[in-house]
This record gives C-alpha cells, sequence and structure tokens, in this order.
C-alpha cells in the first residue's frame, strides 16, 4: 500500500496549500467546465491531490468528447485508474496500478503526463504516484503513436468534470477532498514540477506551479476564493461551474496540514459478529450510527503528548433514550470488541454521566442535541475535560496542569488516545458532527487555536491546539 499522512512543514518552511475542495458523493457535487481550442491534442499533464473519505469506486476527473471518455480515478478494487475509450468496447487507454489506495487519513498526489508523439509506448502515458512514477500495472494499454486521446483536453468542446464522471451528465461522485488541480495543456511534465521530496522527512510534498506555462486549456484550480470555488488562477480564465458545492465546501484539510476527521475503517464488533460501522458523509466529518447497539466512530489521528481539542454535536437521535456521548478512547483493539463506556473509554453522554472506563460519576450535566460539545484532552497531565456551548462542566479549567481542576483523570492510560463518539443503545441512530478544527458547517463566531489553526466555535483552552499535522509536528 502507497501512502502518507503528511506532515507539518513549519520547521522546514516551505510552500504552504492554503484550502481544499470537500467532495461529498451523497450530494453529487462537482465542477464542470466545455473547453475550446488547445494548445495541442498529443501532450498533456494533470497533476492533482486528493484525500479520499471512502473506498468506493469513485472518480478525481472524468472527460467527454461525443463517443470518446476517460477517467482518472479510484477503482472498485481501490487501485488508481486511467481509463479512456472511443465508442464501446473499443479502449484506447486502460491504466491499473498495482498499488491500493486505502487510508482515508493520507493525501495522496497523482500525476497523469500525455505525450502521444513518443515512439516508445510506455511513454506516451506516465503516471506519478506520490513523486515516484509507476513502471508496473494490472492492467496495461497505452494510445497508439500520435493519437489524439481526449484526456489532452484536445478537442473543441471536451466536457471535463471534477469530482464526476461525465457518463450521464454525471455519475462515480467523489467522497473526499481535492487541493491544488493542475493541468498543464501541451507538455508531458514530471512530477517534480509539482512536488518534491522533503529534505528531512523523505516525504512528498508540494511546491509552487504558479510560474509552469499552462497553455490555452490549462488551468489551475487553488480554492482559495470561496465565493467562486471554481476560479482558475493560472490567469487563462478557465473557471469551472459549481455544481452542488458551497463556500462551507471550502476547507483548510489540505496536503500541507492534514486534520483529522472520522475514520471510516474503524468499527465495532461488540453486539455481535457483524462490525457496527456507521455511514460517514460531509469528508467524514458526520457519522449516522445504525439500528445495532454500540454503533463507534475515532478519529483519524491519535495522539500520546500534547494538549488537543474537538468539538461535536448529537445533531439527531431516532428514540428518546440516552447513551449518546463523545470522548477519548486509549485502546483501538479494545474499542472495537467492547461496548460503550466500559475499560478503554472516558465518555461523557446524554445522561448527564461521565463514564470512566465503566464507572459513572451519577452527574447531571445533560446536554441535548444541537448542543456543542468541546473535549480538552490534555495528555501532559493526564486529564480530559468537557464543556457543554463553551462552559466547562464541573467548574472544569483545562489550564489548570496537574491539579486537574473539574478534570476527568485518564487513570493509568499510556497508549494513544483518539476522540470518538459512540451510542450504548440498540435502535438509538443517532447522527454526530465532528469539528476537528476543519468544520462542515457554518461557525457563528470563528475561534482558532494559539498556533492560528482550526476554527471552533467556542473558544479553544490556552495552550491546547487541534488536531492537525501542522501542530502534531510540534507538540505532538
Amino acid at each position: 500500500m502507497v501512502s502518507f499522512i503528511l506532515p507539518g512543514n513549519s520547521a522546514s518552511g516551505g510552500y504552504e496549500v492554503a484550502n481544499s475542495l470537500r467532495f461529498n458523493r451523497g450530494s453529487s457535487d462537482y465542477l464542470s467546465k466545455t473547453f475550446g481550442t488547445p494548445t495541442s491534442t498529443k501532450k498533456g499533464t494533470h497533476s492533482v491531490w486528493f484525500k479520499l473519505s471512502n473506498l468506493q469506486f469513485q472518480n478525481l476527473i472524468g472527460l467527454q468528447d461525443g463517443s470518446t471518455g476517460m477517467d482518472i480515478g479510484i477503482d472498485s478494487s481501490h487501485r488508481l485508474n486511467i481509463f479512456s475509450s472511443n465508442t464501446a468496447p473499443s479502449t484506447v487507454l486502460s491504466l491499473d496500478s498495482t498499488q491500493v489506495l486505502r487510508d482515508p487519513s493520507a493525501w495522496y498526489h497523482v500525476v497523469v503526463a500525455i505525450d502521444t508523439t513518443q515512439a516508445t509506448a510506455s511513454n506516451r502515458v506516465k503516471v506519478y504516484l506520490n513523486g515516484t512514477q509507476i513502471t508496473a500495472f494490472a492492467t496495461e494499454t497505452y494510445p497508439s503513436l500520435n493519437d489524439e486521446p481526449v484526456m489532452c483536453l484536445g478537442t473543441d468542446n471536451t466536457s471535463t468534470f471534477i469530482g464526476a464522471s461525465p457518463y450521464g451528465g454525471g455519475a462515480n461522485f467523489l467522497d473526499g477532498y481535492i487541493a491544488e488541480y493542475v493541468y498543464v495543456d501541451g507538455s508531458q511534465l514530471d512530477a517534480d514540477q509539482f512536488g518534491e521530496f522533503d529534505s528531512d522527512t523523505n516525504i512528498w510534498k508540494p511546491i509552487d506551479v504558479s510560474g509552469l506555462t499552462f497553455g490555452n486549456n490549462g488551468f489551475y484550480l487553488d480554492f482559495e476564493d470561496s465565493s467562486a470555488l471554481g476560479d482558475d488562477v493560472s490567469g487563462n480564465g478557465n473557471d469551472f461551474t459549481v455544481n452542488n458545492l458551497t463556500s462551507i465546501d471550502q476547507t483548510t484539510d489540505t496536503c500541507t496540514n492534514n486534520f483529522a476527521t472520522f475514520n471510516p475503517l474503524v468499527g465495532s464488533n461488540a453486539g455481535g459478529s457483524t462490525e457496527y460501522y456507521g455511514t460517514f458523509t460531509e469528508g467524514n466529518t458526520y457519522v449516522t450510527g445504525n439500528a445495532a447497539q454500540n454503533s463507534l466512530a475515532v478519529s483519524t489521528i491519535g495522539v500520546s503528548q500534547g494538549k488537543w481539542y474537538a468539538e461535536f454535536i448529537l445533531i439527531s437521535e431516532s428514540d428518546s433514550g440516552a447513551g449518546s456521548g463523545m470522548g477519548v478512547t486509549d485502546d483501538l483493539s479494545a474499542f472495537q470488541t467492547e461496548n460503550v463506556q466500559t475499560s478503554s473509554q472516558i465518555i461523557f453522554d446524554d445522561t448527564g454521566q461521565i463514564v470512566n472506563r465503566g464507572t459513572g460519576d451519577g452527574g447531571s450535566n445533560t446536554f441535548s442535541t444541537g448542543d456543542v460539545i468541546g473535549v480538552a484532552l490534555d495528555l501532559d497531565n493526564n486529564f480530559v475535560y468537557f464543556s457543554i456551548n463553551g462552559t466547562f462542566i464541573n467548574s472544569g479549567n483545562p489550564t489548570s496542569g496537574s491539579s486537574g481542576t473539574g478534570g476527568t483523570s485518564l487513570g493509568s492510560g499510556t497508549d494513544e488516545y483518539f476522540f470518538f463518539v459512540g451510542d450504548s443503545r440498540s435502535g438509538g441512530v443517532p447522527t454526530f458532527r465532528a469539528n476537528f478544527g476543519n468544520p462542515s458547517a457554518s461557525i457563528s463566531s470563528g475561534n482558532s487555536d494559539g498556533n492560528g489553526y482550526g476554527n471552533f466555535e467556542y473558544s479553544v483552552p490556552s495552550g491546547y491546539y487541534s488536531l492537525c499535522t501542522k501542530n502534531l509536528a510540534e507538540y505532538g
């Protein structure tokens, strides 16, 4: 498996990507444009950074010109897939990676570089994943010499869809994030024109691409204008039409600062043989449980030191019973096989209790749907604090240090801690929204941490930080 959780680059400086665009499959989100006369019908380069939210068959980009179509995406076997055809069943191009992309916490970078004037077939389409050229494919068919593939945006009226397939006006919608989408019309470029390996970590990271020669149909989408998410900043004015996306879909979760989300690969089988994974939406910031007891979701990033803050909202639940809550867990292996509110977990639930590794405190700090629950995790002093709409319960003071005023002791737990939400009832079917600093819903006030990262509804306690790789590089 090729995947990387990209670290913060704050230590070494370097180019920063400010924004990405979050695509939600259930909302049929995509960008679209029809192009005109190209610089070249035989040469072009696509470069895109992306983070997947699920492992379904989905498209990063799709192109269509009459009977000819092309897709760059992830197939049902989780492989990178580049496919182009004329009227079925004529295949012009088919490349399936042997690597699989199965990490919903990782940012990936793909470059597809085309030059059909090359005498050697395998040089006509070069594919790079995280800076390294793929030279062995599970499926391998190249275009003919001097072919004019639609992937070059090489003919008039080429319809281009980002986050979808063009067939039927849009299909195979993306669930995930895209940052720094670049197309260069007229040149076959290597991956080092878009990224470089960090000298300290040897991890692939982006570089400034603004100086490239983009060609007639070239574009550079940086997603930095929330009022014009399809704005092309290459200078060509090749702006894309926005479909079902709004300003809230502009995010700060990027390939240079990766924020935590819920992890769709971690569930619980506490109630029986079936694993009770929830349904994840909006870039894995929402999760809805199911009718089975003990449905759970955890953060993609865990921490073993430092001070961390996140906010959660119980959006809805399908019955009037209690048992939904949020908290932290320090043992994912136990978490996946035990009930909510037992040995690996500290959870604040809607009965008003803080349940610490199976023992409730009998509290009466109840919360309701729509309330914002803050969770402040202090791993320097081993306490966790909970707030309701900005006020910490039990007169809690997250800045009290070793005294842990109003906090709940983590006890002897020494493992990595993850934030989580859960439901301990059969039939509860709750929906939660998480904000690890990269919200998927409007924030009325707006509060960042001491490093300027994150966007929270309520003030972040002094010395606590949002769960992102920039902060992890400094405090994690």
